[in-house]
């Protein structure tokens, strides 16, 4: 795994924890869970291109 990998699968799983934190705290939003998804969609991307 690369360093930019590493780094964007580090961010993922960060955010992955805020997003979470801020359903249980202030209620789910569609939106940030979205953009989670999509965050990862690109992680996995990435790492599939390095290994490819």
């Amino acid at each position: 795994m690369t360093g930019s990998v590493k780094a964007m699968a580090i961010l993922t799983f960060a955010a992955l924890v805020a997003v979470a934190t801020y359903s249980v705290a202030l209620g789910s939003n569609g939106w940030l869970w979205f953009g989670w998804i999509v965050l990862g969609m690109i992680t996995v991307g990435m790492a599939a291109s390095r290994n490819g």
